[in-house]
């Protein structure tokens, strides 16, 4: 054999090792650039931190794939996705029929109920009608938005929609909302800081509407790509096997506003 064709033979064997691993090492993780406690959002020091980080660098290593975080725009996740900027999407994304139409999910890995807070005044009546003239906040391209272009503007509720779910909160703490809609979970967070203690109270859960299950979907799961079959099987595998172990209940205990809030997998 001549000494060219065994130089062709071995760069084509070398290459052929370099691709027989996992096809998605150095995974990018996609999270919602904008901050979103106790899920996500950056420590003092600029790292971060979260239950949902914890729980991506736990999904990780059950995987055994090395992960990295890519902070990205709320409303241009998607994209981000399906243009292949980040490989999974995890960021507290509910399990949608629309979103459903151009990228898939993994099973869901928590829920929340929705919730409604407000100025700390006694008034916990969050029916539309008695809401009529008054002005709710949420952030924009989330379910909660939807739910009240759907629910509240019909009857008379004024909208106000924000980039980040903390410029909400900062306006109902300044006075210039009456009521934010939002994750419970988050929300829970919030009312238990300085701020939140000072201006405002949980109103009452959201009860999801029964007959528009499309509108808060089933739960939070990981976004994948459509054509990413092995990846959304190796992940899903993964959250059961976390779920059965209790690793999910480990990670939520190290946030006590969160401990009885959340429904996860079962791991049957």
């Amino acid at each position: 054999m001549k000494w060219t064709t065994r130089l062709a033979i071995g760069a084509a064997f070398a290459a052929l090792l370099s691709t027989s691993g996992s096809a998605y090492a150095d995974i990018k993780i996609g999270v919602a650039a904008e901050p979103y406690p106790p899920f996500a959002s950056k420590d003092a020091a600029g790292k971060w931190v979260g239950w949902e980080i914890e729980f991506a660098d736990a999904l990780c290593a059950e995987v055994k794939e090395k992960c990295e975080i890519v902070p990205t725009a709320w409303d241009g996740i998607i994209p981000a996705l399906t243009s292949k900027q980040i490989d999974v999407i995890i960021a507290s994304m509910l399990i949608k029929p629309k979103r459903k139409e151009v990228i898939d999910f993994t099973q869901f890995y928590y829920d929340t109920p929705p919730a409604v807070i407000g100025a700390k005044n006694g008034d916990m009546d969050i029916s539309p009608a008695h809401m009529k003239g008054k002005t709710i906040g949420v952030q924009v391209s989330t379910s909660h938005e939807e739910f009240s272009n759907k629910y509240l503007v019909p009857a008379g509720v004024e909208l106000k929609v924000y980039p980040t779910q903390d410029e909400a909160n900062n306006d109902l703490a300044a006075g210039r909302l009456d009521y934010v809609l939002a994750n419970s979970s988050a929300l829970v967070d919030f009312l238990a800081t300085d701020q939140g203690k000072g201006c405002c109270e949980m109103k009452s859960m959201l009860e999801k509407p029964k007959d528009d299950p499309g509108i808060y979907g089933e739960g939070v799961g990981a976004g994948v790509r459509k054509e990413d079959t092995a990846l959304k099987d190796k992940l899903n595998a993964a959250i059961t096997a976390m779920a059965k172990s209790g690793k999910l209940e480990e990670i939520t205990k190290n946030y006590p506003q969160l401990v009885g809030k959340m429904t996860l997998p079962s791991g049957n």
